[in-house]
């Protein structure tokens, strides 16, 4: 596992968060944020290229 730099106030603040929603530590809320913004950016980039695609065969403009 590595380890990040998190401001102290950003911090305190993503451990009330994890404790609130249920997370066993804050390790495993930043995990899971981090994937969910990687699996967004993924995405939204796969659905730049889909429309690139459909615009280069004319379906779309």
């Amino acid at each position: 596992m590595a380890k990040i730099k998190i401001d102290k106030n950003l911090l305190g603040r993503a451990k009330q968060v994890a404790e609130t929603a249920g997370y066993r530590t804050v390790e495993y809320f930043v995990s899971h944020i981090i994937e969910k913004e990687i699996t967004r950016y993924e995405s939204d980039s796969d659905d730049g290229k889909v429309a690139e695609r459909l615009r280069g065969l004319g379906y779309i403009e």
